[in-house]
Parts: C-alpha cells; structure tokens; sequence
C-alpha cells in the first residue's frame, strides 16, 4: 500500500453514519494511502445531528453535499454517495476509492469497483457489517485511529487504554502461521513484506494496530510462536525481515 502513495483518491464520507470526532485521524490516515483529489460528506445538513461535522469541513477541504431524506425509512444519502462514485468511477480521475460509512449497504459498490480495477479502502467503527468489510480490499476501525492518536500523545505505557485494543486469539495465529507456510521456502522461511500483504488479502481488516502494534513485525514477535531473522538488502540502507513458523515441520500444503 505504501508503493501507491502517489495514487489519486476519491473519499466518500456517510454523515449519517459517522462520528465527526475521528476526523482528523481519519483524513491523516487516508493520506498514507493516495492523494485525497475529491473528498464529499454526505447527509441533510438541516438536520441538527450534523452540525458537529459543520466546523471540520473547512478544516479538512471536505466538500458537503446536500441530500434530503425524502421518505421516511430511506437512506437517502446511501443512494446519493453510490450514484456519485459511479459518476467519479467512469470520469477517470481517480485510482481508488476511501468508503467511510458503517453500513453494509455500500458492499456492491466496494465490489463493483474493485471489479473495475480500483483500489478501495473502507473506514468505519467495530460495529461494521462483515459483508462491506470483505468487500474492500483494507478495511480500518475508526475507533482503533483515535486510541492510537490518544497514545500517542500521551507516550506513557500506564496512560494507554490497553481494553480498547483486541485480543490475539488462535484464531489470528493460524492466519499468521498458515500465511507464512503459503509463502515459505524450502527452510520455512517467508519475507514478512509479503506476508503482509497476503493476510492483508485474506482479511482486509487485519491491521497489527488493532492488537495494539504499530507494525507487523513487533506483533509476530509478541506472539512468541514465530522466527524472526533480519537480513542484509543489497538495494537499500533497510534490512529485510524474514519470519518462519517455530514449528517448522508443518510441511508446505498441510496447514
């Protein structure tokens, strides 16, 4: 993901459906990933629920869109953003999109623009149906964004709010270690670079920061269950790490 900085990004936002106090760390964490060239909020902005987010948008450049509810009982706004991301779709502007909503109703679009070759993220909070989260190719908790950002201005390990973070179950390990035995050579060894991206394949929400991790490699590690090994990169200052089951003699198929 990091490769695709330079990227182009459409980023669609459902007020209706979140909190406008992620925004900062939501806009700092689109920016890891492609250029943000269109950023739209969606939602009746008569509705006083909204105005909370009505400060943050000339903070952060989001353009609002205004979309009545013109029935009761129907996402309006729903409708409005997926019409829009078709349009921005076949205008050829962008490389992808970021779909911030909770709702399971945008899991067609996530796949229909994956079908046409974009690259879509999704942020939303835990409560996410799993059908829109693995329909994207990554999806973010929203929630997880303002724990780290908490952290991180704290920088005092008692001041963390570690019950906010998940727990590693054996669940995750066997993702982890059946990963690393679909990439590994002869000697069992996998280049961590493409482990992460092959869970991230597997599970679009896998994302080490949920556990409380920043990176990959610190979160294998506390595991305990897994080698790690740091070799030298002929073309760059960067050693390269490599990881292996400690249980090396699963055998290459026989997960």
């Amino acid at each position: 993901m990091s490769q695709s900085i330079n990227i182009n990004l459409a980023v669609l936002i459902d007020g209706d459906n979140i909190p406008s106090a992620y925004v900062k760390e939501m806009m700092e964490e689109i920016a890891k990933y492609g250029n943000p060239t269109i950023k739209r909020i969606y939602g009746d902005w008569t509705n006083p629920n909204l105005s909370k987010w009505k400060n943050m948008l000339l903070e952060h450049a989001i353009t609002p869109i205004q979309q009545y509810g013109y029935t009761t009982g129907k996402n309006a706004t729903d409708s409005a953003m997926i019409i829009d991301a078709m349009d921005i779709l076949y205008s050829g502007k962008v490389n992808g999109f970021c779909i911030v909503s909770s709702d399971s109703d945008f899991t067609r679009l996530a796949t229909r623009l994956r079908e046409a070759g974009m690259q879509v993220i999704g942020i939303g909070e835990k409560k996410t149906p799993n059908p829109f989260i693995v329909a994207c190719d990554k999806f973010i908790y929203i929630e997880i964004l303002k724990t780290l950002s908490k952290e991180k201005e704290s920088e005092e390990e008692k001041n963390i709010d570690k019950e906010s973070f998940e727990k590693i179950t054996s669940k995750d390990i066997k993702l982890i270690a059946g990963t690393i035995n679909d990439l590994s050579d002869d000697d069992g060894w996998a280049f961590l670079g493409d482990v992460g991206g092959l869970l991230q394949k597997k599970r679009p929400n896998f994302d080490p920061r949920n556990y409380g991790f920043q990176k990959l490699t610190p979160l294998i590690n506390s595991i305990g269950k897994f080698d790690i090994e740091q070799r030298e990169n002929q073309k760059g200052r960067y050693k390269l790490i490599y990881v292996r089951n400690k249980e090396k003699r699963i055998t290459k198929g026989h997960k």
